[in-house]
């Protein structure tokens, strides 16, 4: 069974850091863009991040751009996002997602067939 698995989620506050980690079983994703989405109550899911392939094409939300950073280590299968300077608006649950397209045709949810079951991110004032 494929499975996506985050973690690094939690209560934090405002100002505060986490880092999530995004692992795969059940087969390997360093073929795949990978991407970060995130959903708050009442919200649409929205991507905030995704990387290429190879690491090096990268794409932010404008609400996280600067305080978000997305990479990934091909050797061990895992993404990560970092997130700094955190606000209370970024309280969501964070999902990884794969999409077995390109960089440029992954910006849509839809491009992605993969899913965590998603990791809780609280933040507060």
């Amino acid at each position: 069974q494929v499975q996506l698995v985050e973690s690094g989620g939690g209560l934090v506050q405002a100002g505060d850091s986490l880092r999530l980690t995004c692992v795969p079983s059940g087969r390997a994703f360093t073929a795949y863009t990978m991407g970060w989405f995130r959903q708050a109550p009442g919200q649409e899911r929205e991507c905030i991040a995704r990387i290429g392939r190879n690491g090096i094409f990268k794409y932010y939300a404008d609400s996280v751009k600067g305080r978000f950073t997305i990479s990934r280590d091909n050797d061990k299968d895992t993404v990560y996002l970092r997130m700094n300077k955190l606000k209370v608006e970024d309280t969501a649950v964070y999902y990884c997602a794969a999409s077995p397209d390109g960089f440029e045709s992954s910006a849509a949810a839809t491009s992605y067939i993969y899913w965590g079951q998603g990791t809780q991110v609280t933040v507060s004032s």
